[in-house]
């Protein structure tokens, strides 16, 4: 049988280890990871751009995060931890942070000065103009950081199937294990198709909430926060 022919078999859709499951399992960590990690990053990253305080440790944060080998800190993690879903969580978490630290952090400190003023002029106290100002001109950069973390747990989540947790990556490792081809083949575009699914679903909501003036990058004249390795400089500047 063709290798894509175990995506259309019903039996592979069933059952306590059938993909609807696995599938389920995978959303459910991508989800916890986010919401802890945007937790973290997003109020940090928001007070630092605000205050302008802290910007190089935002950098050597967020570049030191980028630079732990995803599989060598699951592995870690699962030796301190043990068995169970807390080893990869944290790992997920470490990893989503980054992009989502440079993303707010970027997007606040690239609101034009010339509107900042002019809030500060109209009387805006600090917090009012975070709020009412800067966070609603820096979403598409926000946003852009919660797009690229996402795109990174979906991927990573699957690598932690290795420490035993469930998910798609399931697939993979067990078809590697039992040299079964077509579950390999299977679950790999359910996790390319995963990921796809929430660009496109993040990229609609970014249309949502970010005014058509707002859909560009930072301003012209002024650099968004890039990060020393390949692709994270996409990061601080995807809307």
């Amino acid at each position: 049988m063709n290798h894509l022919g175990w995506l259309f078999t019903g039996a592979n859709w069933t059952g306590p280890e059938g993909i609807l499951v696995r599938l389920a399992e995978h959303l459910g960590y991508t989800t916890l990871t986010m919401l802890i990690a945007m937790a973290i990053a997003l109020p940090l990253g928001a007070w630092i751009g605000h205050t302008g305080r802290g910007g190089v440790v935002v950098v050597g944060l967020a570049n030191a995060l980028r630079a732990l080998p995803t599989l060598g800190l699951l592995v870690l993690l699962f030796l301190l931890v043990g068995l169970g879903l807390l080893g990869p969580l944290i790992a997920l978490v470490i990893i989503a942070v980054p992009p989502l630290l440079a993303g707010t952090y970027s997007g606040v400190r690239n609101v034009d000065p010339a509107v900042v003023d002019a809030a500060r002029g109209m009387g805006m106290r600090g917090p009012e103009v975070l709020w009412k100002v800067e966070l609603p001109n820096a979403l598409p950069l926000i946003i852009g950081g919660i797009r690229s973390a996402t795109l990174q747990v979906i991927s990573t989540a699957t690598v932690a199937a290795y420490v035993g947790i469930g998910g798609l990556g399931r697939f993979i490792l067990d078809g590697l294990g039992q040299r079964d081809f077509g579950a390999m083949v299977g679950g790999s575009i359910l996790v390319a198709a995963l990921a796809v699914v929430a660009d496109l679903l993040l990229g609609g909501v970014q249309r949502l909430l970010v005014s058509p003036g707002l859909q560009q990058t930072a301003p012209a004249g002024r650099r968004p926060l890039r990060l020393i390795r390949g692709g994270a400089a996409r990061e601080a500047e995807a809307a």
